[in-house]
């Protein structure tokens, strides 16, 4: 049976890992240089998944803890596989590293803001890995047991959710089963290079808020102006009001197949089934 070790496994992609890879072991953030070589003795993949929450407001002190708990936590777990007898590396990035208002697959320009550059470090250090590497660009995940999808239900259950400002802004989203299921595909194929962790088919702010409310029956008639994301977030109200329209033109081409390419198909198996 495949063993695998998870950093950052306390978080909801990665319990939806664990259902695919029963046969884990767990590396925390405080674990030693050593303490990581014995945990990967047997292990074949590692999946890195460590990184404090993004959606937070951004003080300065703040964003060093974003970096540390990103690129010195990757750096630490790649020193240990380097001189370990694991076979393949899975890190995270995401699709923050783009710029915004542009569409992208994954031979675009880096963005030259914070989330271009902390995305683009952390990828670096994954990247010096001396095994096949892949490094996944989360767009937005989606399930109902965590992330953006689950802080939404209950406004818009209550009949209070709507568009974010004029709701034409871009949204690149994966269903919480297809990104399990990419993370199954990469592993058995052991594919190295970028992957845009993301639908074929992403969606304006506008659609998306639609389809949340057809499919829970409910009126979506109050916008959230922009302006409250930024007073309440600060500069990190840009990972919510920017716009990105990203294809994983990468994982398309390895072979990978969607089953919830469009989001009325997604937002049905997640709120429905």
């Amino acid at each position: 049976m495949m063993k695998i070790a998870l950093s950052g496994a306390s978080g909801f992609v990665a319990s939806a890992i664990k259902q695919k890879f029963p046969d884990f072991v767990v590396i925390n953030r405080n674990d030693t240089p050593s303490s990581i070589k014995e945990k990967l003795v047997g292990v074949q993949v590692v999946v890195n998944l460590a990184g404090a929450p993004i959606i937070k407001r951004w003080s300065e002190e703040y964003k060093k803890i974003l970096y540390s708990s990103r690129i010195q936590t990757t750096q630490k777990l790649v020193n240990a596989i380097n001189e370990s007898d694991v076979e393949y590396f899975i890190s995270t990035s995401a699709v923050g590293i783009y710029p915004d208002n542009m569409v992208c697959d994954e031979t675009c320009e880096i963005g030259n803001d914070f989330l271009g550059m902390l995305a683009k470090a952390w990828e670096e250090e994954a990247f010096k890995c001396n095994k096949p590497t892949a490094v996944l660009r989360f767009g937005i995940v989606l399930g109902k047991d965590g992330g953006a999808l689950a802080q939404m239900l209950t406004p818009f259950k209550l009949g209070v959710g709507g568009i974010i400002g004029d709701g034409a802004m871009m949204m690149s989203w994966i269903d919480i089963e297809d990104l399990a299921r990419i993370y199954e595909f990469l592993i058995n194929k052991r594919v190295h290079g970028v992957f845009n962790a993301t639908a074929p088919k992403p969606v304006s702010n506008y659609e998306f808020t639609k389809t949340l409310g057809a499919t829970l029956q409910r009126p979506t008639i109050f916008p959230l102006p922009e302006f409250i994301l930024k007073l309440i977030f600060g500069e990190a109200a840009t990972v919510l009001t920017g716009s990105k329209e990203i294809y994983p033109k990468a994982l398309q081409e390895a072979g990978f197949d969607f089953l919830y390419p469009d989001i009325k198909s997604s937002l049905n198996h997640l709120l429905k089934s």
